[in-house]
């Protein structure tokens, strides 16, 4: 990210090759919309390109979720223009199961009946392994904070999900 901030945009095909699949994914595990997955995901680097010169030589996973979540944040903030906190955003829910193990349907209901922050931090660090220094990065918190918050969410996710088998 170092050289495409420094000019050269080639290089940004490497990136994106590596990373959109994961942005994709969180964006659609949080909006359940594959098509706003899709225009968002694109939006996501294309911003990398605008705002590269913000890159400050930092975890690049980091600086990329965040812009990925601010851009959920602002798309549903401009569909729903009450809601200004991604606490008060009302997600779609992920509902296409059809193609889906029985397990990971309940485990896909479960993640859905979560609160907006806490869905966030489980998918954001389970499913796109993203380390709690990142988190905390990405959040504007702190590590200890995540920490405590993330086993707050998956004792939350556990219990729905136990009592739904």
């Amino acid at each position: 990210m170092q050289k495409v901030a420094a000019g050269n945009l080639d290089l940004l095909k490497v990136l994106f090759d590596r990373h959109h699949r994961h942005v994709y994914n969180f964006l659609y595990k949080m909006s359940g919309d594959k098509m706003l997955s899709e225009d968002l995901t694109q939006d996501v680097f294309y911003k990398i390109i605008k705002y590269r010169s913000s890159y400050k030589n930092g975890s690049f996973v980091a600086w990329l979720f965040t812009i990925a979540r601010n851009d959920l944040k602002t798309h549903f903030t401009r569909v729903h223009k009450n809601h200004e906190d991604i606490d008060a955003v009302d997600y779609k829910k992920v509902e296409n199961q059809e193609d889906r193990s029985e397990e990971h349907s309940h485990l896909q209901n479960a993640l859905n009946k979560l609160d907006a922050t806490d869905r966030e931090l489980v998918i954001l660090n389970r499913f796109q392994e993203i380390r709690y220094n990142e988190l905390a990065e990405i959040t504007g918190s702190t590590p200890g904070a995540i920490k405590t918050r993330m086993s707050r969410a998956l004792k939350k996710l556990k219990r729905i999900y136990l009592e739904n088998i």
